[in-house]
């Protein structure tokens, strides 16, 4: 019963990814969409539990994820109009001076492969940074940022990753992290600058 609850989990999403992927409604397109998810389910199965898309059908989950891709929608498009606005606009460049662009190290809140595959993706999404490395016993993620934030570890946290982990909390309760600190560790963010 697992097995079977497994593999139709996994269909499920595949099929989903397959009629995002080719946006089409033929009824061959479906067809065949159809068999590709089977097959792809087949082959995972035995890698592991999958979460089916039915657990967003619950209401707190179903409110969450529909806030939490309202967020990021909305995060997104604000990030790609402050960049837009900077290439288009070469005197606001000449007035803050250049980007200060480079890397910079956040603590996280999460530990789970999910939790934090998560939080790479969203934030990976809107603009202003992009995950690179993240150390999973530190509970830290390294990011590429287009403009370094400036403060203490928590101020950092706050304007990389910080919002799309709160979105994330909409979906229930987060493992507590250990060692001292709100983050489970003390000290402030590391960062490199660089021209880029």
């Amino acid at each position: 019963m697992a097995t079977a609850r497994r593999v139709l989990g996994l269909a499920c999403w595949a099929y989903l990814i397959w009629v995002l992927l080719t946006w089409t409604l033929t009824v061959e397109m479906q067809l065949f969409g159809v068999g590709v998810a089977l097959a792809v389910a087949l082959a995972l199965a035995p890698l592991g539990e999958v979460a089916g898309p039915w657990v967003l059908l619950t209401p707190r989950r179903l409110a969450g994820a529909v806030r939490l891709v309202l967020a990021a929608a909305g995060a997104i498009v604000l990030a790609n109009l402050r960049l837009s606005r900077l290439i288009w606009h070469p005197r606001l460049r000449r007035l803050d001076g250049p980007l200060h662009s480079g890397m910079v190290i956040v603590p996280t809140d999460y530990d789970q492969a999910g939790q934090l595959t998560a939080v790479g993706l969203i934030t990976s999404l809107i603009v202003d940074n992009q995950l690179t490395d993240l150390d999973r016993s530190r509970r830290e993620l390294q990011y590429h940022a287009v403009e370094v934030p400036g403060g203490s570890a928590e101020q950092t946290r706050a304007a990389v990753n910080g919002p799309a982990e709160r979105w994330l909390g909409l979906f229930g309760r987060k493992d507590k992290p250990s060692g001292g600190g709100p983050f489970g560790r003390e000290g402030p963010a590391q960062r490199s600058e660089g021209g880029n």
